[in-house]
C-alpha cells in the first residue's frame, strides 16, 4: 500500500470514456476491520473497508472480481510500536477478511497475509491454507514488514515462508519494495537476491510482484533498476520466471509525466502484455477508486488492442 490512512472510500469523477474496455479483474484491492482502520488512522470511530465497500467500486467499474489482499501484516508493521497480542490480532484479521469474502464467493477472492520474519509466520500461513476461503494465496509486504534483502538472516526467513506457501500450493503477492522509511537498499543487487534465492524456493506457484516492483509510482530510479533484473531474465527465458505476473497498482497517476509513461510502455512491453495484471488499491489515503484507477491508467501510450490484452487477463489463482 502507499498510503498509511484508509477509513473513507473516496470516489472521484475521473472514469473510463464509454466503450472502453473495463479490466475483468482488480488484482489489488484491501479490506480494513475497523479494528485495522482505527490502528492505521488513530481514529477508534474508523469503520474500515468491508467487502460490501469493494462490491460497490467494483461496480461502478463495470469490473467483475478482485483479489483481497488481507492486511493483517500490518499488525506486525516495523513502523510502529509494537501492539499486545500480535499474533492473536493477525489471526482475527485474516479471519475478518476470509468472512468478509465469504458473502461474496462468486465475485472476490482473498490471500492470507502475515509478516514474514514472525515466528508464527509459518503457523499462520498453514492456518490460512485449512481456510476455504484463504487457501488460495498469501500477501507479503516487504516494506511494512522491514525484510531486508541485504540480511541473508531475513532473506532465509522469508524463502522459508515461500517454500511453505509452494508446498501449500498457495500463490503468493509480494511487494517488493523494502522499507523507504528505514532505508533498506533496493535496486538491481536486492532484485538478484529476489531472482535467485526467493522464486527458486517457490517454482510451481505463480508469484505476482506487486506496483511493478516498486512502492507506487514510477519516478524513483532504483524500482527501474530492480525491474530491469526481471526484463532481462524473461529476455534470456529464464525459467525461475515461468510463473511470474507483474501488477501495475497506482504505478500510473493523473498527470503523469510523458516520459515516464513512455518508460512504463517500454518496460510492459518488454516484461510481455500476458503477464500484467490491473489493480488499484485499497479505497483511501488518495489512492484512486478502480474506475478512475483504470483512467489514468489508460493515459499511457499503449494500443488499444494492448488494453484489452492486460484487461482480459486471467491468472491461475483467480480463475473460478
Amino acid at each position: 500500500m502507499r498510503f498509511a490512512i484508509a477509513c473513507a472510500l473516496v470516489v472521484l469523477p475521473l472514469a473510463p470514456a464509454r466503450g472502453q474496455t473495463a479490466p475483468a479483474i482488480d488484482y489489488h484491492q484491501h479490506l480494513f476491520s475497523p479494528a485495522a482502520a482505527a490502528l492505521v488512522t488513530g481514529d477508534t470511530a474508523a469503520r474500515g473497508i468491508s467487502a460490501a465497500d469493494v462490491i460497490a467500486l467494483l461496480d461502478s467499474a463495470g469490473i467483475r472480481r478482485a483479489l483481497v489482499l488481507s492486511v493483517a501484516y500490518t499488525w506486525s508493521s516495523a513502523n510502529r510500536p509494537p501492539v499486545a497480542n500480535e499474533h492473536e490480532r493477525v489471526k482475527a484479521e485474516n479471519d475478518w477478511t476470509s468472512q468478509q469474502v465469504a458473502r461474496y464467493p462468486d465475485r472476490l477472492r482473498a490471500f492470507c497475509s502475515v509478516n514474514p520474519l514472525r515466528p508464527y509466520a509459518l503457523g499462520e500461513i498453514a492456518r490460512c491454507a485449512r481456510d476455504p476461503q484463504l487457501r488460495f494465496g498469501l500477501k507479503l509486504h516487504f516494506g511494512n514488514s522491514d525484510v531486508d534483502l541485504d540480511n541473508p538472516e531475513d532473506v532465509a526467513k522469508v524463502r522459508a515462508v515461500f517454500r511453505a506457501a509452494d508446498s501449500l500450493r498457495m500463490a503468493i503477492v509480494v511487494h517488493m519494495r523494502t522499507s523507504i522509511a528505514k532505508r533498506r537498499g533496493y535496486g538491481r543487487k536486492e532484485a538478484l537476491v529476489f531472482l535467485e534465492q526467493l522464486l527458486p524456493a517457490a517454482p510451481d506457484v505463480p508469484v505476482q510482484i506487486a506496483h511493478l516492483a516498486g512502492a507506487g509510482d514510477y519516478t524513483e530510479p532504483a524500482v527501474d533498476s530492480a525491474l530491469s533484473v526481471f526484463v532481462e531474465a524473461i529476455a534470456r527465458h529464464d525459467p525461475r520466471m515461468r510463473r511470474v505476473w507483474f501488477d501495475v497498482t497506482t504505478v500510473v497517476r493523473p498527470g503523469i509525466a510523458p516520459e515516464t509513461a513512455a518508460l512504463v510502455v517500454r518496460r510492459l512491453r518488454q516484461i510481455g502484455l500476458r503477464r500484467v495484471l490491473y489493480g488499484s488499491d485499497a479505497a483511501g489515503g488518495g489512492n484512486l477508486p478502480p474506475r478512475a484507477g483504470w483512467a489514468a491508467f489508460r493515459q499511457l501510450p499503449l494500443a488499444e488492442q494492448e488494453f484489452r490484452t492486460i484487461a482480459g487477463n486471467v491468472t491461475p489463482y483467480m480463475r473460478w
